[in-house]
């Protein structure tokens, strides 16, 4: 008797096959396939299953939960290399695990399938457009609820510029309006007028995005362009330090590997410094900066480590900047902090980790006793201190951190110009991982209107410029090094930085209208696409 019943609750199979499809056409449109146009259109297919399916909420919602499920753990499936790699989990367990996770995540685009399949079912084929307000509600609430948006539809324009810009408004949520409202057109067109008529028009859009990348976003030119204007230079250390194996002996050698390493990049500042057409002290001046990483710099615990990184600074007049474990005294407990040191060994400044990875690096109180912290209990910081840089000021993100849009806007309106990043991906392998969260870096430049400088452990290094392109990337797992200038900006601010997620906001207010307004109308026979 029960399992008739629960037919009842479960989609066709072809709308199952569409909502599968879907999922695919999404994955492909993010790192590591990065075809992403497929952003546009991958919610055509869903839409079609909540069309099918529309008479049944509970059918609706698991056509969305399918999808949701397939798409996260197709472009996250890299969060089971490190408990295999490091851990010893074996694979088949770490998978399970993986599906569970992606599972109980996969709950918000099942939200938003259901809530549509109400509305067609009320309001008629007209509340297709609906579809852009409440998908960006399901995704802002997945941000609440979860504490992270990672892979938000709008993420996957992160290296085409087409949309990416409308980042500079509203946020990330707009980018990924505008992808779902392209696909909720194509399928209110594919209702409307023949198959032929909805594949041109789908054409139309794609053709007009691409075509203006070259109208709309000319090449930007190298940073050094512009060096008359600057206030410093920094240099980049991408050590690629390995995450297992650090005896005492080798975290000695890869210490001198990072001195080594900066030291043979000043030396080409100081030999661009006197070329002609650039004055002696146009590249001063310089902060060294090390990225974070396993190696666990201690300034204020460790007096060997203070002495060497005072001989490195004086030795090269320069400033260091790096990530180091600080010492909260009051609790008894460490901050990931980032301290600024001068050209004499003094600190001068430090930032402490705001945003903890959850299960990283801090576990919730509850559930400390029980599940221990992969990297490390830490201390929340609570001061969104900025750091010097010569005349320039930066706001720095550790980490998990550049996947924070308040944290950097809150950075610019307190007089940030320019962004760092210090990262370490490698316990996480080369994998999607790489570039899934270089993404996040380039909307966290359009969204402000800053420069990043991305500083990672294994990479990728590059400098993000405003627009969100890409300049001068490392190669993964490779040792590099990188030389930037930095400049003072003008002080303007986004609109975005000025009013935050006004828009995410607006999309929820909207949705929460809809779904009041569908309760009081009958419902209307329509359909969006067959």
């Amino acid at each position: 008797m029960k399992l008739p019943r629960l037919r009842t609750y479960l989609p066709s199979a072809k709308s199952i096959i569409v909502a599968l499809i879907a999922a695919v056409m999404l994955i492909l449109a993010f790192p590591d396939f990065e075809i992403w146009p497929l952003a546009w259109f991958a919610l055509v297919p869903l839409l079609t299953a909540v069309d099918r399916e529309k008479e049944s909420f509970a059918r609706s919602f698991v056509c969305g939960w399918i999808f949701g499920t397939v798409f996260f753990f197709g472009t996250c499936w890299w969060l089971a290399f490190a408990p295999i790699t490091y851990a010893g989990f074996p694979p088949p367990l770490a998978y399970s695990l993986l599906f569970c996770v992606t599972v109980g995540v996969g709950l918000f685009p099942a939200l938003f399938a259901g809530l549509l399949s109400i509305l067609l079912r009320r309001l008629g084929s007209v509340a297709v457009l609906s579809a852009p307000f409440i998908w960006v509600f399901t995704e802002f609430l997945r941000y609440w609820i979860t504490g992270n948006n990672w892979n938000a539809i709008g993420y996957s324009q992160a290296f085409s510029p087409s949309l990416r810009n409308l980042a500079s408004v509203g946020g990330i949520a707009l980018v990924s309006f505008v992808c779902a409202a392209i696909g909720c057109l194509v399928a209110l067109a594919a209702n409307r007028f023949d198959i032929r008529r909805t594949a041109g028009a789908a054409v139309f859009i794609a053709s007009t995005f691409v075509f203006s990348n070259f109208l709309l976003n000319p090449p930007q030119p190298s940073p050094y362009d512009s060096i008359k204007r600057e206030s410093g230079t920094v240099v980049a250390v991408q050590p690629n330090v390995p995450m297992v194996g650090l005896s005492m002996g080798k975290w000695r050698d890869l210490r001198l590997r990072h001195v080594g390493l900066a030291e043979a990049a000043l030396a080409r500042v100081n030999e661009l410094s006197g070329m002609s057409g650039y004055p002696k002290d146009a590249f001063f001046p310089t902060t060294v900066i090390f990225p974070e990483s396993p190696m666990n710099f201690s300034y204020a615990d460790d007096a060997e480590f203070r002495h060497f990184v005072t001989i490195f600074a004086a030795k090269n007049n320069v400033d260091v900047l790096f990530n180091s474990a600080e010492p909260d005294l009051p609790n008894k407990n460490y901050f990931n902090s980032a301290v600024l040191v001068d050209t004499r060994g003094n600190e001068i400044a430090q930032y402490d980790k705001i945003y903890l990875l959850p299960f990283g690096e801090s576990v919730p109180e509850p559930l400390q006793s029980i599940v221990p912290a992969f990297v490390g209990s830490f201390s929340y910081g609570k001061k969104y201190d900025l750091i010097p840089l010569g005349a320039a000021k930066a706001g720095v993100m550790i980490c998990f951190e550049s996947h924070f849009g308040e944290l950097s806007r809150r950075y610019v309106r307190d007089g940030a110009d320019v962004l760092i990043e210090m990262t370490n991906d490698g316990y996480l392998g080369p994998t999607p991982v790489l570039r899934q969260h270089l993404a996040n870096a380039v909307f966290r430049a359009v969204e402000t209107n800053r420069p990043v400088l991305r500083v990672t452990n294994v990479g990728i290094t590059a400098y993000i410029n405003e627009r969100g392109e890409v300049i001068d990337p490392t190669d993964s797992y490779t040792e590099a090094t990188r030389v930037w200038s930095i400049s003072k900006s003008d002080g303007s601010q986004t609109f975005y930085v000025k009013y935050g997620d006004w828009f995410a906001w607006l999309c929820t207010l909207v949705t929460l209208i809809l779904a009041g307004l569908s309760l009081r109308r009958r419902s209307v026979p329509a359909e969006v696409v067959h």
